[in-house]
């Protein structure tokens, strides 16, 4: 970038050909902020100059920056931003004390499988954001066992999200095809996948509507074979949605198991009358599939009721 600043009167053109350079991965992060529309518009405002001169006089080569440092500000720019716009809650941001208690929580009874060398894990992240529980889980293995690699995996709705969590994959060293741009509920990123581990902080109350045809359909002719077999919650609230996902998601006992972790509110369980039969039925479902596959959420869910459910799905 220093080069740049030897041409004042075509920054413009020079810093086009400066992101072109780079690779096709990295181009589509700057696609997703619509850099090419940020540059004209402070060209128009004879600003590109001054701004650029700023990133070229600070030092972010990797010897000086850790990967860890990097997505610290990636989090922190994060948090700032989000704190100064009206974006719906934990739409870009999940506290960073949550997600530790999520991930410890995910781990804390694999301590004598995750400690072996060299072993190797999956985890996936639905509602991705800017990666910030991949990265959070990725420190917690390395800091038990840095012989350990988790392989991530996510999907993020949020152009601007996708791209950070993109970024700070490629800083991180992992292959950025398995974090897809899209939406999780109505085109499944990584259809037919399965994880050993899961985290996911879907938005709390946000409608479904746009997406309603995608996912009824596939209630409809997948059935049980599908996500959303169980039945499908209120437009107003998605919630249940993802967890139908994450569960769809889940490895059988037989092949070892899963853990997810998700953050949600009540109303997937306890809220609507008789309206939330069908509600109800599916918390009772994925409830029992719980039951089956994996002893962590046994606990969880006898905390839900005290006795396991009587019938299957």
């Amino acid at each position: 970038m220093q080069k740049l600043m030897g041409d004042q009167d075509n920054i413009a053109q020079n810093l086009f050909a400066y992101i072109q350079a780079f690779s096709p991965d990295v181009r589509d992060i700057f696609e997703r902020f619509d850099f090419a529309a940020q540059i004209d518009r402070l060209t128009k405002a004879k600003l590109l100059y001054q701004v650029t001169e700023k990133f070229a006089g600070i030092d972010l080569h990797p010897d000086r920056v850790k990967n860890h440092q990097m997505g610290l500000i990636f989090e922190e720019l994060i948090r700032r931003f989000a704190e100064l716009s009206n974006q719906t809650a934990g739409e870009f941001f999940t506290p960073r004390e949550v997600v530790r208690l999520m991930v410890n929580l995910l781990f804390v009874e694999d301590d004598d499988v995750l400690s072996k060398p060299g072993v190797v894990r999956t985890i996936y992240d639905p509602t991705a954001g800017t990666g910030g529980m991949l990265s959070v889980a990725d420190e917690y293995l390395e800091e038990h066992n840095d012989s350990a690699r988790l392989v991530m995996h996510g999907q993020e709705l949020t152009p601007q999200s996708y791209a950070i969590c993109k970024a700070d994959m490629l800083i991180k060293g992992q292959d950025v095809s398995n974090i897809v741009f899209g939406n999780t509920l109505s085109d499944d990123g990584h259809p037919g996948a399965k994880f050993d581990y899961m985290l996911s902080n879907p938005p709390f109350g946000v409608e479904w509507k746009k997406v309603e045809k995608a996912i009824r359909d596939e209630h409809k002719d997948r059935g049980f074979s599908g996500r959303f077999g169980p039945g499908l919650p209120r437009v107003s609230d998605g919630s249940l949605l993802f967890l139908l996902h994450l569960i769809s998601k889940m490895r059988s006992a037989a092949d070892g198991g899963s853990r997810f972790a998700i953050v949600l509110n009540g109303s997937p369980l306890f809220t609507g009358g008789l309206a939330a039969a069908k509600v109800k039925s599916a918390a009772t479902c994925w409830r029992t599939i719980c039951w089956r596959r994996s002893s962590l959420c046994q606990r969880t869910c006898s905390t839900i009721r005290a006795s396991p459910p009587t019938s299957g799905c």
